[in-house]
């Protein structure tokens, strides 16, 4: 799928996304970590596996992003319980989704100015 960029966002925005990757400027990730001035290739653990350390840089941004976008792959999983409460008690949110939903939910967000921080699970 293709998308639009926002014209007032400032960033990477997720231009298309496929089984392949997400595409981001010249880039294609499989897995994809964006914070609102750079993207990452991104190395993700099996989401029954995830922790807080691996997405420590998205959690490092000063300033603190607004919540962490979490892109769980093809279709919605819940994560683990015990990595929502981790995230939630170092004082962020969370809003997980599948990861097409996210990377469209990047771009609206971003264009909208708003500090927020995403991982994105491959979509195959």
């Amino acid at each position: 799928m293709r998308m639009d960029r926002e014209q007032n966002s400032d960033g990477p925005i997720v231009s298309a996304f496929s089984l392949g990757g997400f595409k981001v400027d010249d880039g294609v990730y499989r897995a994809l970590l964006l914070t609102p001035e750079r993207a990452d290739g991104w190395e993700p653990p099996a989401l029954d596996a995830l922790t807080v350390d691996a997405v420590a840089p998205l959690l490092a941004l000063d300033p603190k992003p607004e919540f962490l976008l979490l892109g769980t792959g093809a279709t919605l999983v819940r994560p683990p319980v015990a990595f929502v409460r981790a995230v939630e008690a170092l004082g962020y949110g969370i809003e997980a989704m599948d990861s097409r939903a996210a990377a469209r939910a990047w771009a609206v967000l971003r264009g909208e100015g708003r500090w927020i921080a995403a991982a994105l699970y491959p979509l195959s």
